[in-house]
């Protein structure tokens, strides 16, 4: 057993499943429990969770059931195991109609797929995991070995022929008798009697018939029980009843036993005959050792060569019982099928093996394995030797009338009184003769010697085989110089008997030929229309088509030609050309083609329409309220290729309503989007925000950065204006301002796109600026681009030193401190010029704190540009230079709408300043901000440097009077001051608190504390049982882990 195993096992791994037939036969033979046999699957309990129904039909329709879905899990195995697996074997899909309704309606069938390696559940199937890249062929082929078997034992169980039923006896009840088997066909008493059986139950028939129902009727099994004919099969469900075909269909077709499954071994036991197949054997004859019936051994015996052969009755008691060739064994998986059927029920292959060769049984001719038609006759492998009817003449033909008989060999009908065959060469049989019979059979079985064979079939074979290779290579030859096989036929039946090529004779001969078929047609026109032969104008494509149509017979061609020029000549009358001498030269220019000649005819009725169409005139407009409303319809649809004559009256329709200014070309747009009339409306009337005029959609512009859309017009002026007079950083949208040019990644892909719509409606020069401005937005990214402190110019500064000059005003200043370049800042660094200045400089000394903070002025983040400006005031500053909107005190940016800080949740104008910013300093008093200077030992002036107070503030400041000038402060100052107002003596000590980078949460009070720590995001729950103080403290302590301002100016 285990030999057997492995030897399967390797089989099915090397991918040879058809080879493994004879190892499942044995395994399945073995006297074994399934416990013993079965080490994979659980066959004992898969049988029992399958087995349903309380009588032996049910379960046998059961059993019947579980072997489709172990064959088509034999065929998963199968594919797994071989070298070419399929495209999709990674998964098995649940909504597989065939998995369905065979392995899933099983107990057990998907713990043999899990077996195979399908373990991973997807949604809509079972799947190998994604890591495996490979199955495990030798686990797979254990497993499929297993499948095999166990369906070759139930498939034997059912037709009652396993040789160890006991080993089920527990398992399957109703179907494993006790003390006989299912194979035993008939007994015959010793007397030689027929045992008696079981009267049958009555078939249940429309009208019944009494003389059909016999209950004490004895029957042998091989009769029918109902009509006491031949048996051809028996029902295991009816107490083993045999049945003939017609019976069966017939009583079986009762609701109560349409289920039966029925087996057809009973006739497969009797010997039938070896020609037919199909019929019992009614001879045998030991000279051509063939087991004939009645029908076949009279025609196959009629050949002269044949008459002398002896032959022996069978009677029934000599015939064989084995398996005949009507139900045949399936030779790759051991299935015993029907014998009508042409493949396999289970594997669906080929009852024989693809490379044996196969002789056809109608022409006898050997082909090769893997064809499926004969080479000669073209008739299907299985398909039985036709009938051979002889012809014979009629009763009122005459005494000269030619005998026709019908060769045996080849079918052909031979018209003359001859010997052989026309065709085969065949001896044939005396027509005068009676018809052939069954030859007389001579009962002392002598073996006479056999006559010599003249090897006529084979000659015939070897001559038909020259004539087929002949043709093709004539079809082939053909082809090459452009000659389709049609005209090849046709002239080989035109050249029969003579030496001439058909492709020469195509050359030399056709075109004569096809003249002549056209004058026989035309005479045959003339005689019946009593007219000139010469008025019908055919062509010799026509006749050529007409030719080849009655494959080369000349007179039948003359008829077709004509028959078809009447058919074309009614349908050109039918599309109103009456004319038939133009509707004949018609046919002629085009060879025949009806819409050749459709064109040709055509023509002239077009001439007009191309004159105007060609003409340098200008086209008329179209007047929607023209009186020939189908007129302008067609205009439209030529002219501006509208999808459909509907659109084309809506079209003309919405031009009509009143009180509308619609231009054709933008209702026709609208229309060919939509057909909805208030769609169409809608589209058609778009009011612009700027000029408040109505447009079609067609001629609103919009930007990509939001929803908003204007005209073109209005679109084209606003661009241009901005480009010309204001910054790059104000080309946005007029509407809504959008977008946030603080974004650089989204004003960069901005300016991308808004480039291409420009480009369109700008003119060259305005375009050209545009440009230009966008390269030097671009340069101010450059960590090497300076502004110059003297006007208004950038450049790029590609050298290292202090000292640099401007390119367009020539004035030098201090790269690094922007700062107007003097000789002493020579060999100085910034601080320490500065220093200098403030202690030589008189004028510096004249200013006081105002010079300090002027000094200290705001310098843009974003493009470094310097403001000689203080921070009082709004801290909302927005550069010229760049548009770059920031906090003055911070410089962190300010953004219009939602910004990318997380929990943020603010939707308008602001910034987000830390708590040094001057932004939340600027409230303070000034003496807590002396205090918190004092704290950390930073010393402060309270008086003016130059010891003269004056009266107003001269701190210089922007201020916004419907422009942006930059003015002195001129608020009256106070004593203690400094000399400065209260707001910029506060923007004075803030500045030295930014400088020493002073923390001022050590003065916030309680309420200040807990909003700080609201607005950085600190933790402000308080712990059980905590005071205040502690609170406050521990409060104060998370509050200074918090950085001060990254970007918060720290000038000393």
């Amino acid at each position: 057993m285990e030999e057997v195993r492995r030897r399967g096992q390797g089989l099915l791994t090397s991918g040879l499943a058809q080879d493994v037939k004879a190892e499942v036969q044995m395994m399945a033979t073995f006297f074994l429990p399934l416990s013993q046999k079965y080490h994979h699957i659980q066959a004992e309990t898969m049988l029992r969770e399958n087995m349903a129904g309380s009588n032996k039909a049910e379960v046998l329709e059961s059993l019947s059931r579980l072997v489709k879905a172990l064959s088509i899990l034999e065929k998963y195995g199968c594919n797994l195991t071989s070298p070419a697996r399929p495209k999709y074997w990674r998964s098995v899909k649940h909504n597989n109609p065939v998995f369905k309704t065979t392995v899933d309606a099983i107990q057990g069938g998907r713990r043999v797929l899990f077996l195979y390696g399908y373990t991973n559940q997807q949604q809509d199937g079972l799947g190998f995991p994604d890591e495996v890249t490979e199955p495990d062929r030798e686990k797979v082929a254990m497993v499929t070995l297993e499948v095999m078997t166990l369906r070759l034992e139930l498939d034997m169980l059912i037709k009652g022929t396993h040789p160890h039923q006991e080993v089920f006896k527990d398992i399957v009840p109703f179907v494993v008798q006790q003390g006989t088997t299912a194979t035993d066909a008939k007994v015959i008493s010793p007397e030689g009697k027929k045992p008696e059986c079981k009267p049958p139950a009555p078939p249940v028939l429309p009208k019944p018939k009494p003389a059909l129902i016999q209950p004490q009727k004895t029957t042998s099994p091989s009769q029918c029980n109902l009509c006491g004919g031949s048996a051809a099969l028996v029902c295991p469900s009816c107490d083993n009843q045999a049945f003939c075909d017609a019976c069966d269909d017939l009583f079986h077709r009762h609701p109560a036993r349409t289920n039966h499954i029925r087996d057809r071994g009973l006739k497969a036991m009797q010997d039938m005959c070896t020609i037919c197949g199909v019929s019992p054997v009614h001879a045998q004859c030991s000279t051509c050792v063939q087991r004939l019936c009645v029908k076949c051994d009279g025609l196959f015996h009629s050949h002269p060569e044949r008459k002398g052969h002896s032959r022996t009755a069978v009677t029934p008691a000599q015939k064989t019982s084995s398996m005949s060739s009507s139900a045949w064994p399936c030779i790759h998986c051991a299935t015993v099928n029907k014998p009508l059927d042409t493949v396999c029920a289970t594997c669906k292959r080929s009852p024989v093996s693809p490379n044996a060769e196969w002789r056809c049984k109608s022409c006898t001719v050997i082909n090769q394995g893997s064809s499926i038609l004969c080479e000669v006759c073209e008739r299907p492998r299985l398909a039985p030797r036709p009938s051979v009817t002889p012809v014979h003449p009629g009763p009122g033909s005459g005494s000269g009338t030619k005998v026709q008989w019908t060769c045996q060999f080849c079918t052909f009908v031979n018209t003359e009184s001859t010997a052989t065959c026309e065709m085969c060469g065949s001896p044939g049989k005396d027509p005068g003769g009676p018809p052939p019979g069954p030859a007389k059979i001579s009962p002392s079985g002598v073996k006479p010697q056999p006559k010599p064979r003249v090897g006529l079939e084979l000659k015939r074979q070897e001559r038909m085989r020259d004539d087929g290779l002949k043709l093709i290579r004539q079809i082939k030859e053909a082809e090459k110089r452009g000659i389709s096989p049609e005209e090849v036929y046709a002239a080989i039946r035109m050249c029969d008997g003579s030496s001439t090529d058909p492709y020469h004779w195509q050359a030399s001969e056709l075109p004569h030929l096809l003249d002549e078929i056209c004058a026989m047609a035309a005479s045959v026109h003339a005689s019946v229309a009593g007219t000139n032969g010469d008025s019908m104008k055919l062509s010799r494509a026509e006749a050529k088509m007409a030719w080849l149509a009655t494959g080369g017979d000349t007179e039948r061609a003359a008829r077709q030609l004509l028959r078809d020029r009447q058919v074309k000549m009614k349908e050109l009358h039918s599309l109103g050309f009456r004319d038939v001498s133009q509707c004949e030269e018609a046919l002629r220019q085009s060879g025949g083609e009806l819409k050749g000649a459709l064109s040709v005819l055509q023509r002239p009725l077009l001439d007009p329409f191309h004159k105007r169409m060609w003409s340098e005139q200008p086209e008329p407009p179209i007047d929607p309220k023209h009186p020939d409303k189908e007129r302008m319809c067609r205009r439209l649809l030529a002219l501006y290729d509208l999808p459909s004559w509907g659109r084309c009256e809506l079209t003309l329709s919405l031009l009509q309503e009143p009180g509308v200014a619609y231009t054709l070309e933008d209702v026709v747009q609208a229309v060919r989007e939509s057909h909805d009339r208030d769609f169409i409306r809608r589209v058609l009337n778009n009011e612009c925000p700027c000029c408040l005029s109505i447009f079609p959609h067609s001629k609103m512009q919009s930007l990509t950065s939001c929803q908003c859309s204007v005209c073109q017009e209005c679109f084209t002026q606003h661009f241009t204006i901005t480009v010309r007079d204001k910054h790059i950083r104000d080309m946005v949208c007029p509407i809504c301002r959008e977008p946030d040019i603080n974004d650089p990644e989204q004003l960069d892909s901005y300016f991308s796109t808004l480039d291409i719509q420009l480009r369109e409606c700008l003119t060259a020069d305005v375009y050209e600026l545009f440009h230009k401005k966008l390269t030097e937005h671009a340069l101010m990214k450059d960590p090497k681009f300076l502004w110059c402190c003297h006007c208004t110019s950038g450049f790029i500064n590609e050298g290292d030193q202090l000292k640099v000059t401007c390119l367009s005003c020539r004035k030098s200043f201090c790269a690094q401190c922007k700062k107007p370049w003097e000789p002493q800042h020579q060999d100085l660094s910034c601080e320490q010029f500065q220093q200098w200045k403030r202690d030589n400089d008189p004028e510096y000394q004249r200013q006081g704190l105002a010079g300090y903070l002027r000094d200290n002025g705001i310098t843009c983040p974003h493009c470094r540009f310097q403001y000689a400006l203080t921070k009082g005031g709004c801290m909302h500053f927005s550069c010229f230079q760049c548009r770059y909107q920031f906090c003055s005190g911070c410089n962190n940016p300010y953004y219009k709408m939602c910004c990318r800080t997380e929990q943020c949740s603010y939707t308008g104008l602001h910034a987000h300043h830390p708590r040094d910013c001057l932004f939340y300093l600027r409230d303070w008093e000034a003496a807590r901000l002396q205090a918190l200077l004092q704290r950390s030992g930073v010393d402060f002036n309270t008086e003016p440097s130059n010891g003269q107070q004056a009266d107003t503030c001269g701190v210089m400041e922007q201020k916004d009077g419907g422009q942006q000038i930059d003015s002195p402060c001129g608020v009256q100052t106070q004593p203690g001051r400094a000399g400065l107002c209260e707001k910029h003596y506060r923007e004075y000590l803030v500045s030295l608190i930014n400088a020493h980078s002073i923390d001022p949460a050590p003065l916030y009070d309680a309420h200040d504390l807990v909003r700080a720590c609201e607005r950085y995001q600190v933790d402000t729950e308080r712990v059980e049982g905590e005071d205040d103080s502690a609170y406050h403290v521990r409060l104060l302590k998370k509050l200074m882990e918090v950085p001060l301002g990254e970007k918060v100016p720290r000038n000393k």
